[in-house]
């Protein structure tokens, strides 16, 4: 297949760039490729909603660049930043105009919430399920486009550069180009390929390689581990974001459900297993502080008492206000047995959402020609150290208008290469035993999650990463020698992120927003990014 614009992720940053790309070119292909389902994405599963300036009356843009800044603890691109805050309230006109339903007032004025780390309140959103309505809006929106293609139940397996002519291709190549992608098709169980004049990466996030994330299936970080394999460069894979409140369940492992931090923003309050509100003990923002206070001072309260959870009180909101705003959430609670107006909701950390990623300049350029990234997939510089609460979307939707205004400017100054070679199967078998999978999988996780979590040290971070390297041997050794399927590929994508992210914190000798190392409790004076 050969198509103009090659879109590797459905969310909300492919389906921004994709719709853009389509309405400016209606005589050109656009590809939509996803995994799993068209909206099986990150995005999906947003709760809170999008921060933006909106209320100029009440709320400015320097706010909010302040409030982004300071929760990134130094690492921030201030450039990027500004560039976010401030065309953000134009993508989310431009997604209203898509369709996109945000709660109102009675006067028809938004509602805006108020989360961890935010100085006003300018969330907006859609109850307690945000992300679905977005999503919901875009896909209809492409749906309309005679000229995007989706192509379902793929899984990308590598990016086409020059190594695939025969030459050597390291970080020093001057450069590097990407001409495409291999892809395995889940329906006809074969490897294809697929030329691309410019291809995006909006792959999501990587919160499978936690043993409990609020991340779907999905999120296996395959975009970074495919460019990190292509020799693009990757930047501060250490600062993996924990969500303070995911609902604990006994027994249940993988996907955790969000509590999301709008409930704090209303008034919910954090209380330790003997009742005691603890947040004011760590921050004089108490329960809004920002995620990376929150999640550690938790962990905290969790190791002194010897519990897996902390409470999370709302038992002072009336029903009728909480099921108005977290209609999700109510139900969820209620099917366990939580009644939220009569018990107390009992919530540990989950890994959430990863800060760096595919290095990308202030227009999605990665360093790798013709490819660009956005979305949770790419470190642009907005959230350095710690991402400020719902951030996220706002910046998926900059950067794909970014990325579409960029590659407009060039798609008719390039042409397809012809001359990359099929993919060659020859001598690889039917794997005999999946548990070789499954079982390095459930090791991958438990060795994150025990050694590179919210609190980490040097003992440990040596000891994952000597299992990480045997996983990787032992891996690679069944790639090579075995048909491929989408749980091996998950598998390889996901212990290369585990190794970029244990090769960054071992770098980083300090503790800095989200990577607290009890070895080096403090922040030096040598604020820089590690890139990989």
């Amino acid at each position: 297949m050969q198509t103009d614009f090659l879109v590797i992720g459905s969310g909300i940053a492919g389906l921004t760039y994709a719709l853009k790309i389509a309405e400016q070119f209606p005589d050109k292909k656009v590809v939509v490729m996803t995994k799993a389902a068209a909206d099986e994405t990150n995005t999906k599963y947003a709760q809170g909603g999008i921060a933006v300036v909106n209320d100029l009356e009440n709320d400015s843009f320097e706010k909010h660049i302040d409030d982004t800044l300071i929760a990134g603890d130094g690492l921030c691109n201030k450039e990027v930043v500004e560039i976010v805050v401030k065309e953000g309230p134009e993508r989310v006109r431009e997604l209203i105009e898509w369709g996109a339903r945000f709660d109102k007032e009675e006067d028809g004025d938004y509602k805006r919430g108020k989360e961890g780390g935010h100085s006003e309140f300018r969330i907006l959103h859609h109850k307690d399920v945000t992300g679905k309505e977005m999503e919901r809006a875009l896909i209809d929106a492409v749906n309309n486009q005679k000229n995007i293609e989706f192509i379902k139940h793929c899984f990308v397996v590598d990016i086409l550069t020059q190594h695939h002519f025969g030459y050597l291709v390291n970080k020093a190549t001057p450069d590097v180009e990407c001409y495409g992608v291999y892809v395995l098709n889940l329906e006809t169980n074969k490897i294809e390929k697929i030329l691309a004049k410019i291809t995006l990466l909006a792959t999501g996030g990587n919160g499978q390689v936690y043993r409990t994330t609020t991340n779907p299936a999905i999120a296996t970080g395959d975009g970074v581990a495919m460019v990190y394999r292509a020799k693009g460069r990757i930047e501060n894979m250490e600062f993996i974001q924990f969500h303070p409140t995911a609902l604990y369940e006994p027994g249940v492992r993988g996907h955790a459900f969000l509590i999301t931090e709008a409930v704090r923003g209303d008034g919910g309050i954090l209380r330790n297993l003997d009742g005691e509100a603890f947040m004011e003990k760590y921050d004089e923002r108490k329960d809004l502080a920002p995620r990376d206070i929150v999640a550690r001072a938790i962990d905290s309260e969790m190791k002194r008492t010897g519990t897996e959870h902390v409470w999370l009180d709302c038992r002072h909101f009336t029903k009728e206000k909480f099921i108005e705003h977290f209609p999700n959430i109510y139900e969820k609670c209620l099917s366990i047995g939580i009644d939220i107006t009569k018990s107390m909701i009992p919530v540990a950390p989950a890994a959430h959402y990863s800060c760096g990623g595919i290095k990308t300049d202030e227009w999605g350029r990665s360093s790798i020609r013709n490819l660009y990234a956005c979305g949770e997939c790419a470190s642009t510089g907005l959230h350095g150290a710690n991402r400020l609460a719902s951030n996220s979307l706002l910046e998926a939707m900059v950067f794909a208008h970014r990325c579409f205004v960029d590659a407009a400017e060039k798609i008719n100054s390039l042409s397809f290469s012809n001359n990359i070679p099929d993919w060659n199967a020859r001598g690889t078998t039917e794997p005999k035993e999946m548990i070789l999978i499954t079982q390095s999988l459930k090791e991958l996780q438990q060795v994150m999650s025990d050694y590179v979590g919210i609190v980490r040290n040097d003992v440990r971070l040596q000891r994952a990463m000597r299992r990480l390297d045997l996983l990787w041997e032992e891996t690679e050794q069944l790639y090579e020698s075995s048909s491929l399927s989408p749980q091996l590929l998950q598998l390889r994508n996901m212990i290369t992120v585990g190794y970029l992210i244990v090769k960054g914190a071992s770098f980083r000798k300090e503790s800095r927003g989200l990577h607290f190392n009890t070895d080096y409790p403090n922040k030096s004076n040598l604020v820089q990014n590690i890139v990989l």
